[in-house]
């Protein structure tokens, strides 16, 4: 699965009960879009979530998901990344940004009898004011995370 955002080929939903959505933003080189939350947006505390439907994953096979983040801003807020199948704690956070620069972040899935039918990126608003939280290439390939 290749989901960058610029072509929109996957199945991307917006969760119709946080506080605020995520918004395609222009990249700087002007190559495409990426998602992203500017941090006047909501209040503190408020959560934008954007989830990526999955289908077709076998049971009992482990995969690695890729994705490009940035936390820009001074007290910009949390990213969170959730799987489906484990509600109740985020697989992976960051909560901020040593630069504007973007990162790299990855995730192995294993899939047990229960699959992974989707993946939530959560954004949680902070004090700051200026800034963003952004996410964007973001890709799973079968088996484990390649090393750096």
């Amino acid at each position: 699965v290749d989901c960058s955002f610029s072509r929109g080929v996957c199945d991307w939903k917006q969760d119709a009960d946080d506080d605020f959505d995520w918004n395609p933003a222009d990249r700087d080189r002007g190559d495409g879009y990426y998602m992203a939350v500017p941090a006047f947006v909501g209040h503190k505390n408020d959560m934008g979530r954007l989830k990526l439907l999955l289908t077709d994953l076998k049971p009992k096979s482990s995969y690695c998901l890729i994705f490009s983040y940035r936390l820009a801003g001074e007290k910009v807020g949390k990213l969170r990344v959730f799987l489906a199948n484990k509600k109740t704690a985020p697989v992976w956070e960051e909560n901020k940004g040593k630069d504007e620069k973007w990162r790299t972040g990855k995730i192995e899935i294993f899939q047990g009898a229960e699959t992974t039918n989707s993946v939530t990126f959560e954004s949680e608003r902070g004090k700051g004011k200026t800034g963003e939280i952004g996410v964007d290439n973001v890709i799973l390939i079968s088996g484990l995370c390649p090393e750096d």
